[in-house]
């Protein structure tokens, strides 16, 4: 929340209804994107294409200046298709955490952004979406090099999805109304929302324009400041975009992009004794630290967004083969590089041989390859790192008696790419079954019905979402009474009312339990 004085359940309910309707969007996308059929599974990765763009935007964007690291130090970003340098970035540390804040505590008090006329505030933002229109193409081709996405899938999904997003929160700059509350006696009760002053938001590298989005567009919309921290991996499309607004007339300071490291940068965000408010995405260790930093300093308030290990359900009666693009997609997506991504695929015991079968098949034919060719599903991981830490879960994997179904090794000679990768006979307390991978590696759990299944599903520390795929409606509550306190989203698949009442057994003949 960017706005102080009450809670506002209508905002919560409106930004929930939003995030919810944007990811049953993006499953629809992907959903279409992986049901094509594919000859094969590979696309030449040692000749790596251009991506036909310079990259000008490597310094910090300060008080409406690109500008050097006051030490004058510089990191380089890195093209996960080859390993080789794309830019050498200004690398932020406290004392340029200082000064973005010290011009964004300027802003704010002194500034002409919190007491502008809302409307004036939304036109602005929206000229910035038309600007990031005009700028489409540079923005996914600097995506797509920066952090081994698919450029069509750039081009053709994430980044109008971002542009959508900026413009959904221009609109709701003029829609931030207080109360009037009913009270005893002669009194006069009023709720008044106002800016809560200097947001800080520190990003994560594997939805880098699309987080950007999300954590500028509400805040800057209620009227706030803004120091936004980029992951060291990914900073080019930020400071892109944040040149664009600038471009688009945000008043200086509004917007201050610091590129640099956790530990130096944001810890110094995430510690600042004149942030209002704290809002991270990134991994659950991670956000441990975020909280404990804020809790040392000024108490500020934060918002988390984590990782975790969601499960992807195929019940007794679930069409086999959607259920096998849908779990495809639900790990794969983004090279498995995902929060809420179905990592743990559990399925009936009465459709497991089957489904295994034809998951495997779906792996071995998955499109590897550079993302600028426009054949490729998935791309290079984005570093070396993660690289090893999914190859070391893989040998995990193997070790403790999972079946390698497909993939298990690198793909290509040059770069950070992975075979997708399929196991099944995963047990409970496998690595692959309980630590977040992060990488296209498919585990999938036999089940049977019981309550024990629901509890498996739902003891796991932390997970973002669930998907049941069945065709009966009474099933998919049940899950989502055990899960509803503590799972943003839960995706159901189900028939068509026509389609369902239609069906009572598989073409294999198994029943379908209906409700």
């Amino acid at each position: 929340m960017y706005v102080q004085k009450i809670h506002s359940a209508t905002s919560s309910r409106s930004s929930l209804a939003y995030r919810t309707r944007y990811f049953g969007q993006l499953r629809n996308w992907v959903g279409a994107i992986v049901r094509r059929s594919f000859s094969t599974s590979v696309a030449a990765v040692d000749e790596a294409t251009s991506p036909g763009i310079s990259i000008d935007d490597t310094q910090l964007l300060i008080d409406g200046a690109f500008v050097d690291a006051a030490s004058g130090k510089t990191f380089s970003t890195f093209d996960p298709r080859t390993g080789d340098v794309i830019a050498h970035v200004a690398e932020g540390d406290k004392e340029d955490v200082n000064r973005a804040v010290q011009a964004a505590r300027r802003a704010f008090d002194h500034g002409p952004w919190p007491k502008m006329v809302p409307y004036e505030r939304s036109r602005l933002i929206l000229r910035f979406a038309d600007l990031m229109e005009k700028h489409l193409a540079d923005l996914a081709a600097i995506e797509a090099w920066d952090s081994g996405k698919p450029y069509k899938h750039c081009i053709d999904t994430e980044i109008p999805m971002v542009i959508r997003i900026i413009r959904y929160y221009a609109g709701w700059a003029d829609k931030i109304h207080g109360l009037t509350i009913p009270s005893d006696g002669h009194h006069h009760v009023q709720t008044l929302h106002e800016p809560i002053g200097v947001a800080g938001q520190i990003i994560p590298w594997n939805f880098p324009l699309l987080m950007f989005a999300w954590k500028i567009g509400p805040a800057l919309a209620c009227g706030n400041t803004v120091v936004l921290k980029t992951a060291e991996h990914t900073p080019l499309s930020a400071l892109y975009a944040a040149r664009l607004l600038h471009e688009a007339g945000i008043p200086n300071g509004v917007l201050n992009v610091i590129s640099g490291f956790g530990p130096t940068a944001g810890a110094a965000l995430c510690s600042h004794m004149e942030v209002d408010k704290l809002a991270f995405t990134g991994s659950t260790m991670t956000g441990k630290s975020v909280l404990e930093l804020a809790a040392r300093s000024n108490l500020k308030p934060v918002t988390l967004e984590l990782g975790g290990k969601s499960p992807f359900i195929v019940c007794e009666d679930a069409d086999v083969d959607k259920a096998v693009e849908m779990a495809h997609s639900a790990l794969f997506f983004n090279q498995g590089q995902c929060c809420c991504a179905g990592s743990r695929t559990f399925v009936h015991e009465s459709v497991y041989d089957e489904f295994v079968e034809k998951a495997k098949a779906r792996a071995m034919n998955r499109v590897v390859g550079d993302p600028f060719r426009v054949e490729v599903e998935q791309g290079p991981q984005i570093d070396s790192k993660q690289f090893e830490k999914i190859m070391m879960y893989i040998r995990s994997g193997m070790e403790s008696g999972a079946k390698l179904e497909a993939g298990g090794a690198r793909f290509g000679n040059r770069g950070f790419y992975v075979q997708p990768t399929v196991f099944s006979n995963v047990q409970d307390d496998m690595l692959i079954a309980t630590d977040e991978i992060f990488g296209p590696v498919q585990s999938i759990l036999k089940y049977r019905w019981s309550m024990r299944e629901f509890k498996v599903c739902h003891d796991e520390p932390h997970f973002s979402m669930a998907c049941p795929a069945t065709f009966a409606i009474s099933l998919t509550f049940l899950l989502a009474s055990f899960t509803i306190h503590e799972l943003p989203y839960l995706y159901l698949h189900l028939l068509p009312p026509d389609e369902a009442a239609a069906a009572t057994t598989t073409p294999e003949g198994r029943p379908v339990h209906r409700s």
